[in-house]
């Protein structure tokens, strides 16, 4: 009779066991775990992080680390890799753990505290994640594998500690920078890009890349697995907050949420950013072509106003001689000029250097408008369309006229301090090898004539 029950506890347990490995539905309860609070000679999250030396190393010492679970692979879009980091709120470091554990969240849920036991994992990093596990070697080079299932719970143990949940660390897109990496952050005033709008969050069977904007135009790529359980949802229309675990891979910051509930859009969109702005305030202040070194020319632009200005959208073009049709132009987007400062550009940015002593603050190409022979029209065009600033007369070839400045210089008279969309030469000082027509025939050789950067 004893023999016989013993069997079919045997059976039950079988049965019991085929049972759990055919559930597809990973809302199920999670197993007990004893927790430990054994003593241990822990250090920081920081201190492991000088172990690496730029290659994957083995942890030969007996240490341990402590952390907070971030990260849930509950709605699929983690696999085999946990994120946890030094603190519940405000923390000062993250990274994070590969495992072969399926369903890590029915073991560690967020906001549990973790302790980790090092001695014979390894250490590795990757687009400045760091993170702990097993190994794997492809061409004679180690990389941190996945810790194999059978030893993962004799190096990854649950503290005792209660689980008081984790505050996410509040920021901006702008504010990102590489101490958050591996922690979680939350970001307010955030939507999706407009042109993503209608899509899912992911391609099905497809690792995919959204884009999230802030109403200031700041972007911050969302990284989704084609294989979460979310992957078919839309994505939401509305701003928002969204929370989620930072990362960085190709240059660029990325978040990786845990699942929709992480997404908290219901407030209406930001209004549409606008970007461009225009001034009379932004002219042209010196237009240089040195009798002595022609890749020493350049061009400076000066902020008359008492407010720095963004020139997204603004360009400067260059009418070659007589053309009346633009030749070049320089796109200066990219670019912001201080109140009452100046911006100055050189076609030959290593020549430049070497005449005036300085690194220009924009280094172009020859024969953009930086790059005139002093018989060329410039021309300082806003982001919409709208001519602010002028040198020249468009179509007409600046040899022999009130606008040459051959082997010399083209200063603005300091007085002037707004644009003008009409060449006015009494607006001007010009030197030349000519002296026609009111200009003065003193050719200026660089660098002791000019004075880029000063008015």
């Amino acid at each position: 009779m004893i023999i016989k029950n013993i069997i079919y506890r045997i059976l039950g347990m079988g049965i019991l066991l085929v049972f759990m490995s055919c559930v597809k539905n990973r809302n199920f309860d999670a197993p007990e775990i004893i927790c430990s609070e054994g003593e241990f000679e822990n250090i920081d999250i920081s201190e492991l992080k000088n172990f690496y030396k730029g290659e994957t190393v083995q942890i030969q010492d007996d240490l341990v680390i402590k952390g907070y679970v971030i990260s849930s692979d509950k709605e699929g879009n983690f696999f085999n890799t946990i994120y946890f980091q030094d603190e519940s709120s405000n923390p000062l470091d993250g990274m994070q753990i590969e495992l072969e554990l399926r369903d890590s969240h029915l073991f560690f849920n967020v906001g549990q505290q973790i302790i980790i036991k090092l001695k014979g994992m390894y250490l590795g990093e990757s687009n400045g994640v760091y993170k702990v596990g097993g190994v794997f070697t492809s061409f004679g080079n180690r990389s941190v594998g996945r810790l194999p299932k059978n030893v993962v719970f004799d190096h990854v143990l649950l503290s005792c500690k209660a689980n008081d949940g984790i505050v996410p660390l509040s920021t901006s897109i702008s504010e990102l920078n590489q101490t958050m990496i591996g922690t979680l952050v939350e970001i307010g005033n955030i939507e999706f890009k407009e042109d993503e709008l209608g899509k899912t969050f992911a391609i099905e069977e497809e690792e995919t890349i959204r884009t999230l904007i802030d109403c200031n135009d700041n972007e911050l790529s969302i990284l989704n697995s084609g294989y979460a359980d979310f992957q078919a949802e839309l994505l939401p229309e509305k701003m928002g907050t969204v929370t989620g675990i930072l990362t960085y891979n190709d240059n660029e910051y990325q978040l990786i949420i845990r699942d929709v509930y992480d997404l908290d859009f219901n407030e209406e969109r930001c209004e549409d950013f606008i970007g461009e702005f225009t001034s009379t305030s932004i002219l042209i202040s010196e237009i240089a072509d040195p009798n002595n070194n022609a890749g020493a020319r350049f061009i400076e632009l000066y902020n008359a106003s008492s407010d720095s200005l963004s020139l997204k959208g603004w360009t400067l073009q260059r009418y070659t001689n007589d053309n009346v049709e633009v030749s070049s132009s320089i796109d200066l987007s990219e670019l912001t000029i201080e109140a009452n400062g100046l911006l100055v550009i050189s076609p030959n940015a290593e020549e430049f250097e070497i005449v005036y002593g300085f690194v220009p603050d924009l280094g172009v190409g020859t024969n953009s408008p930086a790059d005139s022979n002093g018989d060329d029209n410039i021309v300082l065009v806003d982001p919409f369309g709208k001519i602010i600033d002028i040198f020249g007369v468009v179509g007409e070839d600046g040899s022999n006229t009130n606008h040459e400045f051959e082997d010399g210089r083209a200063l603005r008279r300091p007085e002037i301090v707004n644009g003008n969309a009409i060449f006015n030469a009494n607006e001007w000082q010009i030197f030349n090898d000519t002296g026609e027509m009111g200009t003065v025939n003193e050719p200026k050789n660089a660098p002791m004539d000019f004075t880029p950067g000063e008015r």
